[in-house]
């Protein structure tokens, strides 16, 4: 049965009637052009009465050749199936009860994929449908985001084998042969499983902040951070750890604003961004802590913020991969990691209220650096 014969009165040969605007539009002063999705409104006798710029943007097809005709010659629609939707849904016909149809993805002419949904407008409830409104959505920003979590799935299937077979092989051979080996041979085999549970804790740790991140539940927990105090406890692991105390070099510039930060989250920050430096650069690696304007527009007091610049002598980032340094799973020239430190890194500092940048140092290796606001507890203020 063909749309609008059902129920509405017999198609008549009408003129195409020009681009009108749905009441509720009108009184707002909107033109459905200004609309982000598409818009098409069809009359109770099946015909296209507004077909907007977005429409036509996603159908391909000018407005003014969609105007007047019958719904479905305007906006050919089939499911993934290969059914032609709108004899299936038959708009004007069917049960008196239905309101319209949720969103679904569906084909046009050609086999590009639009999400379409669909809202009968009735007189009163149960009566002759009046208008059909439909709405369609380009499919693009969804298909980059189930990219994303393709990709973000791989990543971690493929980061969690490594470790946890690490894990079951030495604790298996352990079990099974546990007699065999000396005590040196057992406290090595320990020592990995001991570093791969820690590689498998952080990859989850990463994942659950990630989560909390693109979700918008960042919880911060802000307290009197001292800057300096915490670059310094991590050159301090590093030197430790077996690096020359001569590869950092901290200028701390004095007196600093009152830092109110996470500091877990800060701690977060600096040992991903000097761990870069580190293993991706060379030469000395520089920070420097200095008072600076807040980052965030409409504030009103000088030195209201501090900026942290870490940068190497390494060969920097290429330029043309500026532009994709905060992204997930971007990594350096040498491989390694998951490539979600950063991305980490750009979100808990933009929760701060803060702003994190990417350069070329002045001895040519890579520079970030970020810049905090001064803020309190709600509390205090």
């Amino acid at each position: 049965m063909s749309v609008g014969t059902s129920s509405a009165p017999e198609a008549r040969d009408v003129r195409r009637p020009p681009a009108s605007r749905p009441g509720d539009l009108a009184e707002l002063g909107i033109d459905p052009d200004q609309l982000p999705d598409g818009l098409v409104v069809a009359d109770e006798h099946g015909h296209v009465i507004c077909f907007n710029a977005a429409a036509a943007r996603i159908t391909d097809l000018p407005a003014e050749d969609a105007l007047g005709r019958r719904l479905e010659k305007a906006l050919p629609l089939e499911d993934l199936e290969g059914r032609r939707w709108w004899q299936l849904t038959d708009p004007y016909g069917g049960l008196a009860i239905r309101v319209g149809q949720p969103e679904c993805n569906l084909l046009l002419p050609g086999g590009r994929e639009v999400l379409v949904s669909a809202k009968y407008v009735r007189t009163r409830p149960t009566g002759p449908v009046r208008r059909v409104v439909v709405s369609l959505r380009d499919t693009e920003a969804r298909r980059r985001t189930e990219r994303s979590h393709a990709e973000l799935i791989a990543t971690v299937a493929h980061e969690l084998r490594s470790p946890l077979t690490s894990v079951k092989g030495f604790t298996a051979t352990l079990l099974a042969k546990w007699e065999r080996f000396t005590d040196d041979q057992k406290r090595l085999m320990l020592e990995t499983v001991d570093a791969d549970a820690d590689r498998v804790t952080r990859l989850i740790a990463e994942l659950l902040d990630i989560s909390r991140i693109d979700s918008g539940r960042l919880e911060l927990r802000r307290q009197p951070v001292d800057i300096g105090a915490a670059v310094g406890r991590h050159i301090q692991a590093y030197v430790a750890a077996g690096l020359a105390a001569d590869r950092f070099l901290l200028r701390l510039e004095q007196p600093l604003p009152a830092l109110w930060a996470d500091p877990d989250k800060i701690d977060q920050v600096l040992s991903n961004l000097l761990e870069n430096a580190v293993r991706h650069g060379e030469g000395t690696v520089t920070i420097d802590i200095t008072a600076t304007a807040s980052p965030r527009e409409g504030e009103g007091h000088e030195n209201a913020a501090t900026s942290v610049t870490v940068s190497d002598e390494g060969s920097g980032i290429p330029e043309e991969s500026m532009n994709r340094v905060f992204t997930r799973f971007w990594r350096g020239s040498k491989r390694g990691g998951t490539g979600l430190g950063l991305y980490i890194v750009k979100g808990i500092v933009e929760a701060h209220g803060g702003t994190i940048t990417v350069g070329r140092a002045p001895g040519g290796g890579a520079e970030f650096r970020f810049t905090l606001p001064v803020s309190a507890p709600a509390y205090l203020t």
